[in-house]
């Protein structure tokens, strides 16, 4: 089981759409990114509330509204995302297990409930090291990860596949 949602994994994905690799914003309706990635438009524009809700993108105005960065793609972190969408989560949840031992007969000694339990402490570190390179990676480094990756014209591609769909969203609202 993953410990984050599709919903991040959708709104890293359009984030990555919303900005090229200068790190300057691009705009896209919801509907627009939904249909570019094969994804739900109702989970993706819950996504985009929360998205909106934390500062990460503003709504567009205009016939050919939709969103775009709300920050530059280098102040967006890969957390800054996770958090905006499930929010902040443990990957861990301690039961303390470490009192129930059968051998204490349901009185645990001092010594077995002292301090932090061991195994919650790895945990909390691990999470920790997660959150810290989850911190490090921003928008931009993933936008420019994935154009050292495909192949020379993609990103134009995209641009203007979206572009066709600002303007035949523009020509069905007139």
């Amino acid at each position: 089981m993953a410990l984050y949602s599709a919903g991040v994994e959708y709104g890293i994905h359009c984030l990555l759409y919303l900005a090229d690799e200068k790190g300057d914003s691009r705009e896209s309706s919801v509907r627009a990114l939904a249909e570019l990635q094969g994804v739900p438009q109702e989970l993706l524009a819950k996504v985009f509330t929360r998205l909106a809700k934390a500062n990460l993108v503003v709504a567009t105005e205009g016939v050919r509204g939709g969103f775009k960065l709300a920050r530059p793609a280098d102040e967006i972190t890969v957390l800054d995302i996770v958090r905006a969408i499930d929010g902040q989560k443990a990957i861990f949840e301690c039961r303390d297990i470490r009192g129930r031992c059968a051998v204490f007969d349901g009185s645990p000694p001092d010594w077995a409930l002292s301090g932090t339990c061991a195994i919650h402490a790895v945990m909390q570190t691990a999470q920790k090291r997660m959150e810290e390179a989850l911190a490090q990676q921003t928008v931009l480094d993933l936008v420019r990860r994935v154009g050292r990756k495909a192949p020379p014209g993609f990103n134009e591609e995209i641009v203007r596949w979206m572009d066709m769909r600002r303007e035949s969203k523009a020509n069905a609202d007139s």
